[in-house]
């Protein structure tokens, strides 16, 4: 079992960059799963960007380039770094974890692209 909890989120203005966080109860050395998704008001969840233990990464096509996840399994953590944020990046974003056949998502954070 793994709790997480997310961080980071806010008001940016377009064009803008923000850094989410997600912080795990136990050790994430050997969580081979973990990513983002994110889910915008009336659209369903959708994937952002996953990080395997040993650092292998992939991204949803439309993030590329301007979406950066990062791990820190030293300190349990997990990161996005969002550059060049648009509005339609609105949405709450979730990191996940799947140890094994179970998923565990932290409870959101909140992030608003608006001028």
């Amino acid at each position: 079992q793994v709790q997480l909890v997310e961080s980071g989120g806010g008001l940016v203005q377009p064009g803008g960059s923000l850094r989410l966080s997600c912080a795990a109860s136990r050790s994430i050395y050997s969580i081979n799963n973990m990513g983002w998704y994110r889910q915008a008001p009336g659209k369903q969840r959708e994937l952002v960007a996953i990080m395997s233990a040993a650092g292998n990464t992939n991204y949803a096509d439309s993030l590329k380039g301007r979406f950066a996840i990062s791990r820190d399994n030293a300190k349990n953590m997990m990161y996005l770094q969002m550059n060049s944020l648009k509005p339609e990046d609105t949405a709450v974003y979730y990191c996940y974890a799947r140890p094994s056949v179970q998923v565990y998502w932290g409870q959101g954070t909140q992030v608003t692209v608006s001028s």
